[in-house]
């Protein structure tokens, strides 16, 4: 996951609290981040304003043609001398189901290519219908892409859109689509059970104490989501600090996949030379099982890589502090727990890739 669908995926799960934590901590606009006000009057227009639509355009074109972004519409910021332009209040766009079909119906017009890949979603919206926006603009396979209005090529560059360099430029043209591949994490589920319920790290044994544990699962898979065959997909997976003596981390690889040596905890996996991997394909890597008993004595750190030939490397980690995990297997380990709402949390929380 890029670093741009993390935001996006916290937007969706979190709604307006991720906003309020965004004015609380003055996050300031960044390289996958930007923050607008809207223009549009959804009560009394007709359509989008001109205002909206070439900040929509400016932002498909820099995002697109960079790393990708999200742009959030609702937020007022100011100019901070030392940190840049902050969110610092909530200004409500009008209407915002209306103001959601205008953007929905501007986008394929505001560049040269369109951009297919653009999508919108209502954070939160109140009783009066008005809410805020996030608009998430992954990085196009299809490069340069310029908008229709002022006819300009733009790139990201730090919290701006600026527009691209003639060497930039030049470099776009001619390039030939390359694999991207991106992490799928699936199949996430929490669990609470006894030594001895399975036998995949500790089998039963007569005389021995039972300790209860936590254990967690989930999928790994790649997807190639670019429009280029993707050749020599490759995962590596590492448990760098493991939470505790008792800590116990497992793999299981998919076996259309090469694992080549790795230490334990490790995984190294790597698609034969002679297997492709389609446009837009998924398909699953490893299984992943981790799993946490209540003598938490150190962070615990997971880190790894996953990307192909030609494709830009993409890196994930799972970091959890010592602190945080403790209270995490506590409340685990509650009767009654709610599982499903720690799975949420541990992956928004802990997980991170670019």
């Amino acid at each position: 996951m890029s670093r741009a669908e993390d935001i996006f995926e916290k937007l969706i799960y979190f709604g307006e609290d991720a906003i309020d934590e965004f004015i609380m901590s003055r996050q300031t606009e960044e390289l996958f981040l930007d923050f607008k006000q809207a223009a549009s009057d959804g009560k009394s227009m007709r359509s989008l304003h001109p205002n909206d639509r070439r900040n929509l355009g400016k932002a498909i074109s820099a995002f697109g043609n960079s790393e990708g972004g999200v742009l959030i519409w609702g937020v007022e910021c100011s100019r901070d001398t030392e940190l840049g332009d902050v969110a610092q209040a909530k200004v409500k766009v009008q209407n915002v189901h209306r103001f959601l079909s205008w953007l929905e119906n501007a986008i394929s017009g505001c560049t040269i290519p369109s951009h297919h890949k653009v999508r919108n979603h209502i954070i939160s919206c109140d009783g009066n219908g008005d809410g805020f926006v996030a608009t998430y603009i992954p990085k196009s396979d299809i490069a340069p892409l310029m908008t229709t209005t002022g006819s300009q090529i733009y790139i990201r560059s730090g919290s701006n859109n600026v527009p691209a360099p003639y060497a930039v430029i030049a470099g776009m043209f001619g390039r030939r689509p390359q694999p991207n591949i991106e992490l799928v994490i699936s199949n996430k589920m929490i669990e609470v059970g006894k030594d001895g319920d399975d036998d995949f790290f500790a089998p039963k044994k007569r005389g021995r104490k039972r300790e209860n544990y936590v254990k967690i699962r989930f999928s790994l898979l790649a997807q190639n989501s670019s429009n280029a065959v993707a050749k020599e997909v490759y995962l590596s997976c590492n448990t760098l600090a493991a939470g505790g003596d008792r800590t116990k981390v497992g793999f299981y690889y998919d076996s259309q996949l090469e694992n080549l040596a790795a230490e334990n905890n490790s995984i190294n996996l790597i698609t034969p030379m002679e297997m492709r991997v389609p446009p837009r394909a998924l398909f699953s890597c490893a299984k992943a099982e981790i799993r946490f008993s209540d003598d938490i004595s150190e962070d615990f750190l997971m880190d790894g890589v996953i990307g192909a030939d030609g494709a830009t490397p993409k890196s994930f980690r799972i970091f959890v502090s010592k602190n945080d995990l403790r209270s995490f297997v506590a409340q685990a380990l509650k009767k009654n727990a709610d599982l499903a709402a720690l799975t949420n949390e541990f992956f928004s929380n802990y997980l991170r890739s670019e």
